[in-house]
């Protein structure tokens, strides 16, 4: 199948003067520039299984295309924000620090909106046409933001709710169902403490199904009607925090120390961004196989993730070279591996080789992945502004010392 690069050219000259760097539309000299780069990845170091996916990935790098990847294992993508920013303060406008962030939602929106990012690169990638737009607005719209080429997808996310099947048969499908089902189970729930990602996605869950006007989160916080908006979810957090795990005084960092507290038997229904990760757990032995997954009536919050390059990157060519990669069927389709990862591949079917197609169509997803027809309608994410402000708001009300 040839490459399809007419309408990502085209978006890339456009971007073009704005900021300088190699034209990806020219591949072959993108790939002789990158040869011998090293990419600094500044990516979430949070989950071990992650962690050594990426170190796959430089490994195929450095085989194929003679490119260095380099991990810099984050707690907060917002560092790398921080520091790009920074650099952008002391007028080093080339030879930053990040080569290549794994990126999205608020961070994304911070970076677009104060110009930190090299732009317009993302539908000029050969493996672009590999991928359907049209058919998922996710590849294109980061928490409602366009992302006009400033960030190229590499997974497919989904909230998910776990549960050990023989314990709890029939768990609560929808928020209000939830917050009566922990009241009676004291102590057997809990999210991870915002701002932390997963514990945010928990709260604008809980605010799409309460709030009397959901249509309104895909706009900026609007202060006039923030507090409308928002006081279902204060209420449902004031019934529910007395009867969390710890009674409230207490939360998870993340979303390995709340999955730890499922496998440790302290809490009954946990829950993840990533459709595959309790398959994955249970293949690793890390969770019991009697252990299954669950999404709310009414479908449950997705969105994409994504690598973005700081406009003063030093290996931008390196960087295109790994964000291409990580669009390859085979990196797709490892990365669907339960055994591996578990992520939903952002690639579609229909444009791929039959012998590309075959690798996801011979992947056994495991035991505890809904398949794709199971997870339910897809709830688009607010406005990065609610997140930040919910997340600072929470601190406020129920944060906790870590």
């Amino acid at each position: 199948m040839k490459p399809v690069l007419a309408a990502g050219a085209l978006a890339f000259a456009l971007a073009a003067p704005a900021v300088a760097g190699p034209d990806p539309a020219d591949w072959d000299a993108v790939l002789a520039e990158a040869r011998g780069q090293t990419v600094y990845w500044n990516a979430w170091g949070g989950d071990p299984r992650v962690n050594a996916f990426i170190e796959w990935v430089g490994d195929l790098a450095a085989a194929r295309h003679g490119v260095r990847l380099e991990h810099v294992k984050l707690a907060d993508t917002s560092a790398a924000v921080t520091r790009v920013l920074s650099e952008k303060s002391a007028g080093r406008d080339t030879g930053g620090a990040i080569d290549l962030i794994w990126i999205n939602g608020a961070n994304f929106a911070a970076m677009k909106e104060n110009d930190l990012l090299f732009g317009g690169f993302a539908e000029a990638l050969p493996n672009w046409r590999l991928l359907d737009p049209d058919a998922n607005p996710a590849l294109v719209t980061d928490f409602t933001v366009p992302i006009e080429g400033y960030e190229s997808p590499w997974a497919l996310a989904q909230l998910v709710f776990e549960h050990d099947a023989d314990r709890l048969p029939d768990p609560p499908r929808t928020i209000r169902a939830l917050a009566d089902w922990i009241a009676q189970n004291p102590g057997r729930f809990t999210y991870p403490q915002p701002p932390d990602y997963l514990g945010t996605t928990f709260l604008k869950q809980v605010l799409l199904e309460l709030a009397p006007d959901a249509g309104a989160l895909s706009a900026p916080v609007d202060e006039a009607e923030y507090a409308r908006q928002t006081a279902p979810l204060w209420d449902w957090l004031d019934e529910v925090s007395p009867h969390l795990w710890r009674g409230g005084a207490a939360y998870p960092a993340n979303e390995p120390a709340l999955a730890q507290l499922l496998a440790d038997d302290e809490i009954e229904i946990g829950f993840a961004f990533n459709p595959g990760r309790a398959s994955a757990a249970i293949a690793a032995g890390e969770l019991a196989d009697t252990v299954r997954t669950f999404v709310l009536d009414g479908g449950t919050i997705g969105n994409a993730s994504f690598v973005a390059i700081p406009y003063n990157a030093s290996n931008i060519a390196g960087a295109l070279v790994i964000a291409n990669l990580l669009l390859e069927p085979e990196v797709q389709a490892r990365a669907q591996d339960p055994a591996v990862l578990g992520f939903q591949t952002v690639l579609a079917m229909d444009r791929l080789e039959p012998a590309d197609a075959e690798r996801f169509r011979a992947l056994e997803l495991g035991i505890a992945t809904l398949p794709p027809e199971a997870l339910g309608p897809v709830l688009p994410e607010p406005h990065p502004s609610w997140m930040t402000r919910i997340a600072a708001d929470w601190l406020g009300r129920y944060g906790v010392a870590q």
